[in-house]
């Protein structure tokens, strides 16, 4: 439990049991699982936590109510269990408080929790305000940011700003890493296919006065928010952070690797920017899947497998387009004994991104690599730079 203000107050849980968030994410520094209390006339109690951690949520509330009875209100943001989970306790811990959450939002209690809660909603939409005495929340709607029932809400008073999931990232509170990386990775992986309508919220909240912001997940974002807000715009909008290279290679028996740490030497030797290689056969993608987000240009090389591209090659390029990525300049590098096919496929598959500058020609490799394709090899970087 910790003040965030004189009446704000954080409730959340950290995670260190998880390794991996929603099934797929590597979580190394676990996750937190943020949820806030607004203590003035009425008490409201902003989201839920993961089930697993239930009574020590509860128990805080305990603390925070003291001699006070009930909350009025549990503001309900998000439903992801990570953040509803508890909804179900809380309702009976509680049987007098109202729930606050969209139209949507009840629809999928029901299919959670088997009820709407009719006798206690409290149902707002876009423009709508919930009054507790000095403090009030004004609500906007944020569909598919990342789900579609999705709210956020502003307090004026304190200038606080709830963002539901926006601006989080992984990582559990009690562990001190700085925010861009892991949220860089969050939002890549978890909300990256939503460009479009996470610039519609952040046009939304450009009308208020931001001292902070609480995410349900990570640290309470303060002093000066334009950093994040930029980053946020970058992301959203799918344009490059900075220049710099990622070469994402994968190899069956070696000569495909051995050619990407080449390309990796080569590169070094005339270009001072950041260059990141990742061996996708055993890296975390979503890493390399950020950093090629991050970065303005990307390297692909491929072994040719069943005709076609090298599977985790295939998986990490799906990734990618998932993501709709956009606007980067890609490089192709094929590899094959007899028929190589990785570039066609890997080409094919990039055609679904937008405005992808993709570096000619294709340098192919045949089994590994000799003195002729060192020379090409010198050529492509040049096109590579050339283009930077």
């Amino acid at each position: 439990m910790l003040s965030i203000t004189k009446d704000i107050l954080y409730i959340g849980v950290n995670d260190h049991e998880i390794d991996l968030f929603e099934g797929q994410f590597p979580v190394r520094n676990g996750m937190a699982y943020n949820s806030y209390a607004i203590v003035d006339e009425r008490i409201a109690i902003l989201d839920t936590v993961d089930i697993r951690f239930q009574e020590e949520w509860l128990g805080d509330i305990r603390k925070i109510l003291g001699d006070k009875g009930s909350p009025d209100y549990l503001v309900v943001h998000h439903m992801e269990p990570d953040h509803s989970g508890t909804i179900l306790r809380f309702t009976q811990e509680y049987p007098k408080a109202q729930i606050v959450a969209s139209a949507k939002a009840f629809e999928m209690m029901k299919n959670f929790f088997g009820t709407e809660f009719k006798e206690r909603q409290l149902v707002v939409k876009e423009g709508d305000e919930l009054t507790l005495g000095e403090h009030s929340l004004q609500f906007i709607t944020a569909p598919m940011v990342h789900w579609p029932e999705v709210i956020m809400s502003y307090d004026a008073k304190d200038q606080v700003f709830f963002s539901a999931d926006a601006f989080g990232k992984f990582g559990a509170l009690d562990v001190d890493e700085p925010w861009e990386e892991e949220a860089r990775r969050y939002y890549i992986g978890i909300v990256g296919k939503y460009g479009l309508p996470v610039q519609t919220v952040l046009k939304k909240v450009s009308k208020w006065p931001i001292k902070m912001i609480c995410s349900l997940h990570g640290p309470i974002l303060t002093g000066d928010l334009t950093h994040y807000l930029n980053l946020y715009q970058t992301w959203a909008s799918y344009q490059p952070e900075e220049k710099g290279i990622v070469i994402a290679y994968a190899s069956i028996y070696g000569n495909t690797k051995a050619a990407a740490l080449t390309l990796e030497e080569m590169i070094k030797e005339t270009y001072t920017g950041p260059v990141m290689t990742y061996d996708l056969t055993r890296c975390d993608h979503f890493q390399a899947i950020a950093d090629a987000f991050r970065y303005d240009t990307l390297i692909l090389a491929s072994s040719t497998y069943n005709g076609g591209v090298f599977p985790s090659m295939r998986y990490y390029i799906e990734g990618l387009m998932e993501r709709n990525f956009s606007n980067h300049k890609v490089g192709l590098i094929e590899n094959g004994s007899w028929a190589s096919a990785s570039g066609k496929e890997m080409r094919q598959m990039l055609e679904k991104g937008k405005n992808l500058k993709i570096i000619e020609p294709t340098l192919l490799l045949t089994s590994k690599l000799n003195d002729d394709t060192r020379c090409q090899m010198k050529d492509f970087i040049d096109q590579m730079l050339e283009k930077s």
